[in-house]
């Protein structure tokens, strides 16, 4: 039997699965936990669901399921230990849930437990081992892994004080889903589906959070060069740690920047106000060994991608939120929600300026209300012939020398064509010099892969405005980079607006079966990236 099985990310070993060790540095004990968690999660969700007939629902409990979520999520948390404990806990909420219920359905995933920490082990391997249909197995990855980038968007929301009951709901209604033998094949690609119009409202609800605590984002050109003060460099997605930091830094002569999809956190106004706040350092997660050790001064990671440390500076890397590596500092988060980061600044006041990787610009800002407001502009373009189509290479970036391909691509797009984007895959072109049509940017950045809703909004309202029946009339093609879980919820809510033709790449997800994949080709007409120049051909 392998050590593990992994295939939920688009860098699974040989296209297929991680059976040794992960690609993302996972080992496979960790891997199996968070198979282990994952499923006594779902044990959890089906109490939960009996609970919410009741009226017997335990907040607590909700906000702790979508946490241990968004923890599996690929390259977010390697500590065993933290798996351990979580699975612990999860007992502790399930005998809660129990007590209140007294009568409650009997499953495994709600029963078992373990007399010794082999056992733990030791289940996650029979769990790992149990046969089931290939197309069944593939819609309930497929339904789960839209699940976990549901609560990842949610976790966001919520510690920005914003949440929704109804989606926590379906979460915990999708994870019991996997567990009923009941179902058929047409059950759970209902649910998929469900899955994609979650995420639609999740996505809308983060949208909501940022703007409502931050201000509509907008057009922002942001520096990548470096000054001479020492610096802390933020990564991931987390803006309520970027604005507790930048609090507690003014004053300090300590320089921040930001990192991957930190970028989009200079665009909102409640962080204009920051002089220190002084650039982006780098580019997408793959590249932060390099640039980590030249910069320097401390780093924060508040959510993924976190990449497996070097010794050259993984005494400088610091971890908060759902995070976690063995040996690496750990902020935690106070009863009140606040964090102290005095370890951080410390450090960083003896630290080095950090070396200069490049001196450039990169103009961003393009969220939903920004384009809105140009909007004039860009249909009369669009009129005028001088804007003949939007391509939306929205996405994550990944290590994978094909993925080249999108860079490729944005330098040989038709002039006339306008880039929508948001997420890490942008670093691949964003600092091209593509130019503009007119007023307009030929690359419309809306921010993080949190605000992928920025540009389902913009092709809603295109078709309104251009009065148009069907959104796939519209000019807009679709050329999507997926890397981990939060992406395929992207995909789902794109698929549930019925979005069809979309280029997936590089590869198809391992997780979909020949069946399933012939099912989403056939009903969505889903296809890979092939290469530029035939892509191109399609664009004409």
């Amino acid at each position: 039997m392998a050590s593990m099985f992994c295939n939920q990310c688009q860098e699974a070993a040989g296209g297929n699965a991680c059976t040794q060790v992960g690609v993302c540095g996972k080992t496979p004990e960790v891997s199996n936990l968070q198979n282990l968690l994952i499923y006594t999660l779902k044990g959890l969700s089906l109490l939960s669901q009996e609970a919410r007939k009741k009226n017997l629902t335990n907040r607590e409990s909700d906000i702790f399921l979508i946490k241990n979520l968004f923890s599996t999520l690929t390259n977010v948390n390697f500590h065993q230990n933290y798996f351990l404990e979580q699975i612990e806990k999860t007992f502790q909420f399930q005998d809660h849930l129990k007590q209140k219920l007294e009568k409650f359905p009997q499953h495994d995933a709600i029963n078992w437990r373990p007399e010794t920490k082999v056992d733990y082990h030791s289940k996650a391997q029979e769990i790992m081992g149990r046969q089931e249909d290939e197309d069944m197995a593939s819609l309930k990855e497929l339904l789960t892994y839209g699940i976990k980038g549901i609560a990842a968007y949610l976790d966001h929301a919520v510690i920005l004080g914003y949440d929704d009951d109804i989606i926590i709901a379906f979460i915990e209604d999708g994870l019991a889903a996997t567990l009923d033998e009941n179902l058929n094949a047409d059950d759970l690609l209902s649910l998929v589906m469900k899955c994609g119009e979650y995420g639609v409202k999740v996505m809308s609800l983060l949208d909501q959070a940022h703007r409502e605590t931050y201000g509509d984002p907008g057009i922002t050109k942001v520096a990548t060069g470096v000054r001479e003060n020492p610096g802390i460099l933020i990564s991931g997605h987390d803006l309520k740690d970027m604005e507790q930091l930048l609090e507690q830094t003014q004053n300090t002569g300590i320089d921040v920047y930001t990192h991957g999809e930190m970028l989009p956190a200079h665009y909102y106004p409640a962080f204009k106000k920051y002089q220190h706040l002084v650039g982006n350092y780098g580019g997408a997660w793959p590249q932060q060994k390099k640039e980590f050790e030249k910069f320097n001064g401390p780093i924060l990671i508040n959510t993924n991608c976190l990449v497996p440390p070097a010794d050259s500076y993984k005494n400088r890397l610091y971890t908060t939120n759902v995070v976690g590596f063995p040996n690496i500092q750990h902020i935690p988060e106070n009863s009140d929600g606040s964090k102290d980061f005095s370890k951080i600044i410390a450090q960083a006041r003896e630290s080095s300026p950090p070396q200069e990787l490049d001196n450039n610009q990169i103009t961003g800002g393009f969220a939903h209300n920004q384009v809105m407001a140009l909007a004039d502009k860009v249909i009369q373009a669009i009129k005028d012939g001088d804007i003949s189509r939007f391509v939306v290479m929205a996405g994550c970036d990944g290590r994978h020398k094909n993925r080249q391909y999108y860079q490729e691509l944005a330098q040989k797009l038709p002039q006339d064509t306008v880039i929508l984007t948001a997420g890490c895959a942008k670093y691949r072109y964003n600092k091209l010099p593509l130019g503009q049509i007119g007023d307009i940017p030929r690359v419309l950045d809306a921010g993080q892969c949190n605000d992928s809703y920025s540009l389902a909004y913009i092709a809603l309202k295109l078709k309104e405005v251009l009065g148009l029946e069907d959104i796939n009339e519209l000019p807009i093609s679709y050329n999507i980079a997926w890397y981990e879980q939060k992406a395929v919820t992207v995909l789902l809510a794109l698929l549930y607006l019925g979005v069809r033709d979309i280029k997936l790449g590089p590869s198809l997800p391992p997780f979909l079966s020949p069946g399933v994949g012939k099912i989403l080709a056939e009903k969505f007409a889903i296809t890979i990236p092939d290469n530029v120049d035939k892509d191109l051909l399609e664009l004409s």
